[in-house]
């Protein structure tokens, strides 16, 4: 992934970023699966290797609930600790889906060195532990996330959250779906299959976290706007229904994708933040629009995200826009 220091590219023509609900396969992905000698079995092959793997993973994560203090480490500061299980984590990730796949290309949190960027040949891209400073605290928002990409868009994807027994898994153009681990029920994505109206920000529940840059222009962008997006609308903000900030951007997606949320507005995460959980979202018939003005159709390198579920597209366009004049003429830069 590219440690990119400018914002995506703005450009209102950009085609916009969404997908139908139950999609129809296209010619056009069918060919981009035979570039790379892959069918629409291998997804569902490779499909089902990160559900196990995830399922692995989420094994380590439970059992290591007592001990997660040990020989833990941070890297900026508290907010982002990282602890020997997201090693450990990784490690068994990739050697399982390199051991399956030796000739794809593997991009993960802990082994990621700046300036590496994504290629277009088939990638496996892993978060060990999305909210390692929930799961060092004890706090169940946590999850792994691990996804393939293929042309630099995700294809398969796969974030499980082990404390709560959600499974939210992804292959494009087959639609997503939560398991449920107790029961072992499977709900197609979005629980409500005819969506409720948002009509405005107003009526929207919105995710946004803080990250670990804690001053400068960015840490100012986003304080103001998160403030705005609260602020009765007399004294010039949105009054949104209210914001939550679960610590994990991973599993923000998948909410949103589940409809649990309206949007997740951030910027400053990175591709394996976000990577399985944009195709969950999209494959949930949700919108990914860039976090700052301009720009519907962002990269998964560029930092910037604004995901909204759901809803009639004129409705999620309405709010997409509404987010913007907000934001104004100011933009995160990473």
């Amino acid at each position: 992934m590219s440690s990119t220091n400018s914002p995506s590219s703005v450009s209102s023509t950009s085609t916009r970023s969404t997908a139908a609900s139950t999609p129809a396969t296209t010619p056009d992905f069918s060919l981009t699966l035979a570039k790379y000698h892959l069918t629409k079995d291998s997804l569902q092959n490779i499909h089902d290797l990160l559900v196990d793997i995830a399922e692995v993973g989420g094994r380590i994560m439970l059992e290591a609930e007592h001990e997660f203090l040990v020989a833990a480490s941070t890297k900026n500061n508290t907010s982002d600790l990282v602890t020997q299980y997201d090693k450990q984590v990784e490690d068994m990730v990739e050697q399982r889906v390199l051991g399956a796949y030796p000739d794809f290309g593997f991009l993960g949190e802990e082994t990621f060195k700046h300036g590496t960027k994504l290629a277009a040949t088939p990638t496996f891209v892993c978060d060990p532990i999305d909210g390692t400073l929930n799961f060092s605290k004890g706090v169940p928002n946590c999850a792994i996330s691990l996804a393939l990409t293929i042309d630099k868009k995700p294809v398969v994807g796969v974030v499980y959250n082990p404390f709560r027994g959600d499974m939210y898994t992804a292959i494009k153009n087959q639609g997503s779906f939560l398991t449920k681990a107790a029961t072992g029920s499977r709900f197609r994505l979005p629980l409500q299959s005819i969506p409720a109206p948002m009509s405005s920000l107003r009526s929207c529940l919105i995710a946004v976290e803080w990250g670990n840059q804690r001053k400068g222009p960015n840490w100012d962008l986003r304080t103001d706007v998160h403030k705005k997006l609260l602020t009765d609308k007399e004294e010039g903000g949105a009054f949104c229904k209210s914001v939550r900030s679960n610590g994990s951007a991973a599993l923000d997606f998948c909410y949103v994708a589940q409809g649990m949320l309206d949007a997740f507005w951030e910027g400053g995460v990175w591709i394996w933040d976000v990577c399985a959980g944009w195709i969950i979202l999209e494959e949930a018939g949700g919108l990914v629009a860039s976090a700052n003005p301009g720009d519907w159709d962002p990269t998964l390198e560029g930092r910037l995200y604004f995901a909204v579920r759901h809803a009639k597209r004129e409705e999620q366009e309405a709010v997409v826009e509404e987010l913007w004049a907000i934001v104004g003429d100011r933009k995160f830069v990473y």
